[in-house]
C-alpha cells in the first residue's frame, strides 16, 4: 500500500511506524513551499495523511478536492503517532 504524508518538515519515526503498519511506499510533502500547492496525487496512492498542525488552509483545500476527485482515502491527524495510528485503524 502507498501513503502520501502532507505536512511536517521531517517525519522522524512516523515513517518507520507507517512501514510497520503495512505501507510499503511512503511519500512526503512538507507543505511549506508555495510550489506544494501544485501537488499531483498519483493514482497509485491508497491513502493521503495530512498532519493538520503543519499545513496551510489553501493546501488543505486543494488536497481535499484532489482526493475526492480521485476517490482516495483522506485522513487528517495530529503529528503524534498514537493519533495517526488510531485514525488509520478507524478508532477515532
Amino acid at each position: 500500500m502507498s501513503v502520501l504524508v502532507v505536512g511536517g518538515d521531517k517525519l522522524g519515526n512516523i515513517e518507520d511506524k507507517l512501514s510497520q503498519s503495512g505501507f510499503s511506499n511512503i511519500f512526503h510533502v512538507t507543505g511549506r513551499k508555495h510550489g506544494d500547492r501544485k501537488i499531483k496525487i498519483s493514482n497509485e496512492i491508497d491513502l493521503v495523511l495530512v498532519l493538520i498542525d503543519y499545513i496551510e488552509h489553501p493546501l488543505m483545500n486543494i488536497i481535499k478536492k484532489e482526493t475526492r476527485r480521485q476517490g482516495i482515502k483522506l485522513i487528517f491527524s495530529k503529528r503524534a503517532w498514537s493519533h495517526i495510528e488510531n485514525k488509520i485503524n478507524g478508532r477515532l
